[in-house]
């Protein structure tokens, strides 16, 4: 009897929208930043521990708990459980680090966070994964609102980093603040971007990257390297633009951001990886607004919806966040 071929099978496409990267073609990134620095400073720091709510891996906590297996502890699918554990730790003198994700920090267990920690100031530093958009899972898994909820929040500082530099920077600068910090944190396989640019993190400052007389980006997290992108392409059209790398949302740098905003004829653009509500756009136009600084305003952010499902490129520019988008916006508004 004869029997028909079968056609050999397809390979299986493995890719996860949960863990893309940020990263465009070609780009020079480095593996789990967050998880390496951790390591590094905690051989100094004995009293640093991690906890996670069953996402070690993806919030790159892993490579801490595989060096210090007796400094880590899992905490399960238990957000709230996680923030309680991680103040009781601060109580008894250690530096405990919560990593989750931001959707989870931000939406189930603020309570826990409020008076658990914010209240009583303590030294926990909250990690937190997919941040904004960069998740293509949809609003179960996109924090595009993150920053608001904390904004609101007493003594809670708020680190947004740019890429590999930043995240190396900031974790022993929020391990030496005596208080909360909630850090939006880049994992995996994280951009360089800012040590072409003579960059240091200090907590509180920003840092004006380049200069430019027309534009001033106001940008924090993945949207200075945005920004910087941008401005680049804007210079083939003789568009000159400023980046004001603002990597700390609360407090803000007052001082730096009046200073540049004050310099006349240039259209001020916010550029943040969140909701145009509560973040960034409106923690600048409020301090301008409060200190008479009259400039030409624009925001470049997530509309004040739930976002769609999908890859992450094509959701950068469905909503306004890829570097082709910035600059067409930019140039519409120069029109």
């Amino acid at each position: 009897m004869s029997q028909s071929a079968t056609p050999p099978a397809k390979p299986r496409l493995t890719t996860s929208a949960m863990i893309a990267s940020i990263a465009s073609e070609g780009q020079r990134t480095r593996p789990a930043p967050f998880g390496h620095a951790l390591v590094k400073l905690a051989r100094e720091r004995p009293e640093i521990v991690g906890l996670s709510a069953d996402l070690a891996k993806y919030t790159d906590l892993h490579i801490f708990a595989q060096a210090f297996p007796d400094r880590f502890y899992q905490m399960g699918m238990a957000e709230q459980l996680l923030m309680g554990a991680a103040a009781g730790f601060a109580r008894e003198g250690f530096l405990p680090f919560a990593t989750t994700y931001a959707v989870f920090a931000a939406r189930r267990a603020y309570d826990f966070i409020a008076m658990a920690i914010a209240e009583e100031n303590l030294p926990v530093k909250i990690a937190c994964g997919l941040p904004g958009l960069t998740s293509g899972y949809g609003p179960s898994h996109q924090a595009t609102e993150d920053v608001a909820i904390f904004r609101g929040l007493p003594n809670m500082v708020i680190v947004d980093p740019c890429d590999a530099v930043d995240i190396e920077g900031a974790v022993p600068a929020i391990v030496d603040h005596p208080g909360p910090v909630y850090l939006r944190l880049l994992r995996g396989q994280v951009p360089v971007v800012l040590d072409e640019y003579n960059y240091t993190f200090a907590l509180g400052r920003a840092a004006l990257l380049r200069d430019g007389a027309e534009v001033l980006f106001i940008s924090s997290g993945l949207m200075t390297m945005r920004a910087l992108e941008a401005a680049k392409a804007l210079e083939a059209d003789r568009i000159g633009a400023a980046v004001l790398h603002s990597p700390t949302l609360k407090p803000l740098d007052e001082a730096a951001v009046l200073r540049e905003a004050s310099k006349p004829g240039r259209l001020v653009v916010v550029a943040e990886n969140h909701s145009v509500v509560g973040g960034l756009g409106e923690a600048v136009a409020g301090l301008l607004m409060r200190s008479g600084v009259r400039a030409a305003f624009r925001q470049v952010g997530l509309p004040d919806e739930f976002l769609a499902a999908g890859a992450l490129p094509t959701l950068h520019d469905r909503y306004g966040l890829s570097t082709a988008a910035v600059v067409a916006a930019v140039k519409g508004w120069l029109a």
